[in-house]
């Protein structure tokens, strides 16, 4: 399954390219500076979280879809907040492609942005609220910042 034409125009930040030859099922997608990933399946979901953890960042995860006029409203805005906090984790998971495990998180409205700390729930917003969002990503980058053991 590879990235639907709809995904990219919804985030025309993201440039993809397959990590593994020829099976474009897990994507690693980056764009100048930042780090935004496009979740595609449950496997490339575990291996994001498993990795956020193993390198002690928190994770922020956009269900959006397509779609959704908000989602398109506010996703270049998401692209430029992680550029700017490489110390998080962002991320990125289309409703639609990824119906099921969607469910399972309860998703009521897209967009819905999920902060994940060691894989649980420490915060969510549901909406394109720019404000509230650059209000949470900074508060959880300044607490996590915070956190960290500080060089002796």
């Amino acid at each position: 399954m590879g990235i639907s034409d709809t995904v990219r125009s919804l985030f025309p930040c993201i440039n993809s390219h397959s990590t593994n030859d020829g099976d474009d099922s897990t994507h690693n997608v980056k764009f100048a500076g930042g780090n935004v990933s496009l979740i595609t399946t449950k496997e490339s979901w575990d291996q994001k979280l498993a990795e956020a953890k193993k390198e002690g960042k928190i994770v922020i995860a956009n269900f959006s879809a397509s779609w959704c006029g908000p989602c398109r409203m506010i996703s270049p805005f998401y692209c430029e907040l992680s550029e700017k906090y490489l110390s998080l984790m962002f991320l990125t998971v289309d409703v639609d492609e990824l119906t099921e495990f969607s469910s399972s998180w309860d998703i009521k409205a897209t967009p819905t942005f999920f902060f994940l700390k060691d894989g649980e729930q420490i915060d969510k917003l549901v909406g394109a609220n720019k404000p509230e969002l650059q209000k949470k990503i900074t508060t959880v980058a300044d607490t996590h910042v915070a956190c960290e053991p500080q060089p002796q």
